[in-house]
């Protein structure tokens, strides 16, 4: 699309870019004509998005297999109350039309896993990744290093943010950073260590700063550096990121990532493990077992599956014991979605060495979505 094709709603709305020294009707016209995948429609993508629809970006393909919930809107700002259930794509579909009606959007309402990466990601001129799980991280890191796409990518936890530039030929990349994925329950979620709600707003925003500054090709993006932001302290820092000369290319998709709950990419369970919804149909069948949430007494409070006690994993790291377990059954073990389960099970084996333990991967998040 060239400049002179712009209608007059559209001059109105760009005007401040089309007379912006150093940017103009040039980078605008970059921007009109750019391709963005955007991964992941929370808290960062919240932020994100509403710029770059606003910036005049004409074509934004959104990638979230989520619904909205009432527990998102204390940071997911693009989403409402009058939204709860629907599907996250649709709900930031309408904010980002209503600013950018000639917007083209693409809405993938599915899971990206390392079987549909390389498509779905495919095409894009910059890619953000706005998601909150080391699994989606690794399969848009690996896909994008094998695209040749630059991803802007960004992170969140408790009042601390992280950003950077992974662009393919001009420097470092996410294995760089970060060569291999953590093991499973060694990194809290956000649901479980909580989350400053403005801090998504600031990281996010520098997210669509970035990708502005890549499609635009205007100032220096943050390529071989990672900027750190502590809300508590307002402290940015950069750190210099160098690429390591010893690292294998990535030729595979995910090939050695395994999901939050230790669940390979395929996300099958492992032996000593069932899902939620397997678990829902042993208690119905009434197989005899122990039945043990290891959440804190806030999240109990919310909802927890009937027949369980709690023990909270706080109070097995200082005493790895859970009583009033009935010898001879099975005892299952869950949290919000499988990995603080997993931390207990590995705390409380020495202390019941003849204990059958099963984590339950999926967790309450799971047994909610699936319940009739």
């Amino acid at each position: 699309m060239k400049i002179s094709q712009l209608n007059a709603a559209q001059v109105d709305r760009l005007q401040r870019h089309l007379g912006l020294r150093g940017f103009g009707p040039a980078a605008q016209e970059k921007l009109l004509n750019a391709r963005v995948t955007v991964v992941g429609a929370g808290g960062l993508g919240s932020a994100a998005l509403p710029y770059l629809a606003a910036a005049g970006v004409g074509q934004i393909t959104l990638v979230d297999d989520d619904v909205v919930d009432r527990t998102n809107l204390q940071r997911q700002v693009i989403h409402s109350e009058a939204n709860l259930g629907m599907a996250k794509t649709q709900s930031a579909a309408q904010v980002l039309r209503g600013l950018n009606p000639e917007i083209a959007l693409t809405l993938v309402n599915e899971r990206l896993t390392s079987t549909n990466a390389l498509e779905v990601l495919g095409g894009a001129d910059v890619i953000l990744d706005g998601t909150d799980n080391f699994t989606t991280r690794y399969v848009v890191a690996d896909a994008a290093e094998i695209l040749g796409i630059p991803v802007v990518w960004g992170a969140i936890l408790r009042f601390f943010g992280q950003l950077s530039v992974f662009w393919p030929g001009k420097g470092p990349l996410y294995r760089d950073l970060y060569p291999s994925p953590p093991a499973p329950g060694e990194v809290p979620s956000c649901a479980e260590a909580g989350v400053l709600g403005v801090l998504p707003g600031v990281i996010g925003s520098l997210m669509a700063t970035e990708a502005i500054k890549v499609l635009a090709h205007i100032g220096q993006p943050l390529i071989g550096q990672l900027l750190t932001y502590d809300a508590l302290s307002v402290k940015f820092e950069k750190i210099p990121v160098r690429p390591d000369p010893s690292r294998v290319p990535v030729t595979s998709v995910g090939a050695d990532v395994v999901d939050e709950v230790g669940n390979a990419c395929g996300f099958a369970p492992r032996d000593g493990e069932v899902s939620a919804v397997q678990l829902r149909e042993l208690i119905r069948a009434g197989e005899p077992m122990n039945l043990v949430d290891v959440r804190e007494e806030w999240e109990w409070k919310m909802g927890h599956i009937p027949g369980a006690q709690l023990v909270p994993l706080s109070q097995l790291m200082e005493q790895p014991h859970i009583p009033d377990l009935k010898p001879g059954r099975p005892t299952y073990v869950y949290c919000r979605s499988g990995g603080r389960s997993a931390r207990a099970i590995e705390l409380v084996k020495g202390t019941h060495p003849n204990a059958h333990f099963v984590n339950v991967t999926g967790g309450m998040q799971q047994w909610e979505q699936t319940e009739k």
